[in-house]
């Protein structure tokens, strides 16, 4: 897609530096957006301590600006620039034109340019669907506006260094033959029988290694189309040779269940994942829509309060709380900014297992001095393998929990939002990891490498998780899953997007052998959206 046509721009000239403005005023307008593809999150930035940085208002101008751009907020991101009907244009076109899906934009540390301008440095993580992600770093010229306000002087480099008036980019795709692949009993797989198949299939079409789908971003001249140069290229060996077909850990019953099961999500973007318990062998990997992006293995969201298991795992790991103590649940608590629970319930006097199973936010919050600033993050790596390295088969997002940046953060991360980041894969195999004690790698097909290190959860901390998983199906969050055979535990979960998009839906669940995890965007509540569709699916296996 040509994303420009002729653009007659000039910058305005250099301006002065204006005196620092007061403490007051810094701090009314330094607010910055941290956001990851899947979520969003707003926390404060203080001003700058040394008075010859950059002026605090150009950097959360450029921050702001990033964060509506990763969130596909376009014409709020475009509305930051000297020419917001150009850039809005722009920026449509560049992501829509090469497919890309919600990028990772992380600011570099901001400069002085020495003309009154101050300029932000950018990596750019622009995940290309069903290929793989380009990486790029750019900068963002700022500069004062008449009226006072920093703006981003626009400018086509700004979105990539090489776009200019001359050249733009094109996503030249190529075509692999289908892959032949088999379930763990031998059946024959394919996106006839298993529509929701489809993304996994492509990308096992690269083999073991991960190399799927092959393709190129280039940089051609838009007078005469030709290529100038290869930006970024994706997939692995040519796959013209047939090699047989791959074998894989799915199973046909749990995958058809699965895709029936995702009916329940309304037409949503939804998917899921089920595993066995004891090894990490992969059942079911399910996606809706069926084509497209395999966002229950690749995908980047906010687990919510999902995550509540492994913060639950680090309070008890160092005996911080136990199931009986009393952590009270008001309906609001502060930190920066005001956090609250699902329809601002609250449950005063409550026990840490009731504000387990009620899926008390506040309370969490209210532990957060319990544990270091980064805790959390270290017993996530090492007892569950998350931001660890997973050779799965498939090319795979491993999650990330970030140390927390300010006080708002860390409690934003206890209850599994601000820069905390999973996908269903991650936390079926969390689920599994907690009810047995032991990490195994999520595997989709066999002999693939195993890099992970972890250390098994003690004994007593399984025991605790169980009880209070098995809970909140009994008395809890859960309760849609309380009809079904079979001693099902489970932890709902409600995940914050962005002030424009309604909440994701989450529900993790373990019955048997097998732990499962589903995510439905914008499906409001857990128990509401992904419960329905666990329900079916569990009503449709065998419960042992």
């Amino acid at each position: 897609m040509d994303t420009h046509t002729h653009v007659d721009f000039s910058p305005p000239g250099p301006r002065g530096r204006r005196p620092r403005r007061t403490a007051k005023a810094l701090t009314a307008v330094a607010v910055v957006a941290a956001v990851a593809a899947g979520g969003a999150y707003a926390a404060g930035l203080g001003p700058f301590a040394a008075e010859d940085g950059p002026e605090p208002e150009a950097v959360a101008q450029a921050r702001a600006f990033l964060a509506d751009w990763s969130s596909g907020r376009l014409p709020d991101a475009a509305a930051r620039t000297t020419r917001p009907d150009r850039a809005r244009q722009v920026l449509h076109g560049f992501t829509a034109g090469l497919d890309i899906g919600r990028p990772r934009l992380t600011a570099g540390a901001p400069r002085d340019t020495g003309d009154g301008a101050v300029t932000v440095p950018f990596t750019a993580r622009m995940p290309v669907t069903g290929l793989g992600t380009w990486t790029y770093t750019s900068a963002l010229p700022l500069r004062e506006q008449g009226d006072g306000a920093w703006k981003v002087d626009w400018t086509l480099s700004l979105v990539h260094p090489r776009l200019s008036d001359a050249r733009k980019f094109r996503l030249d795709r190529e075509e692999t033959a289908p892959v032949r692949a088999l379930d763990r009993d031998g059946g024959t797989l394919s996106a006839d029988s298993h529509p929701s198949l489809a993304p996994v299939l492509a990308q096992l079409a690269g083999g073991p290694d991960g190399g799927g789908p092959r393709g190129a971003v280039r940089l051609v001249d838009r007078g005469t189309g030709e290529v100038v140069r290869t930006e970024a290229s994706f997939g692995g060996k040519d796959t013209a040779k047939d090699d047989g077909p791959v074998r894989t850990t799915l199973d046909a019953t749990w995958q058809s269940a699965a895709e029936r099961a995702l009916a329940k999500a309304g037409g949503k973007n939804a998917s899921l994942v089920a595993l066995r318990v004891d090894d990490g062998e992969i059942l079911a990997v399910a996606n809706s829509p069926a084509s497209g992006f395999n966002r229950a293995v690749s995908g980047t969201y906010a687990p919510g309060s999902t995550w509540k298991i492994v913060t639950s795992s680090a309070l008890l790991l160092k005996g911080a709380v136990a199931p009986d103590d009393v952590v009270d649940c008001p309906r609001y608590l502060t930190v920066g900014k005001r956090f609250q629970n699902v329809e601002t319930s609250e449950h005063r006097g409550a026990t840490f297992r009731k504000d387990f199973t009620e899926s008390c936010n506040t309370a969490f919050i209210g532990l957060r001095d319990k544990l270091g600033d980064g805790e959390l993050g270290d017993v996530a790596k090492k007892y569950f393998g998350v931001g660890q390295t997973w050779h799965v088969g498939v090319p795979s997002y491993d999650g990330s929990v970030p140390l927390p940046r300010d006080a708002t953060e860390k409690a934003a991360s206890m209850i599994g939002q601000g820069r905390v980041q999973a996908n269903p894969l991650i936390m079926a195999s969390v689920t599994a990891t907690a009810v047995s004690g032991g990490f195994h790698q999520p595997t989709l097909v066999a002999g693939t490498e195993d890099t992970t290190a972890t250390t098994p959860l003690p004994q007593g901390v399984v025991t605790q998780l169980r009880a209070l998983l098995r809970a909140t199906v009994t008395e809890g969050t859960a309760r849609v899953l309380s009809d079904l055979p079979g001693e099902i535990g489970a932890k709902s979960g409600t995940a914050e997007v962005s002030d424009e998009q309604d909440n994701n839906g989450w529900m993790v669940a373990h019955r048997g052998g097998v732990a499962v995890a589903c995510v439905v965007e914008e499906g409001v509540t857990g128990g509401g959206s992904a419960g329905p569709v666990l329900h079916d699916l569990l009503a449709a296996v065998p419960a042992s």
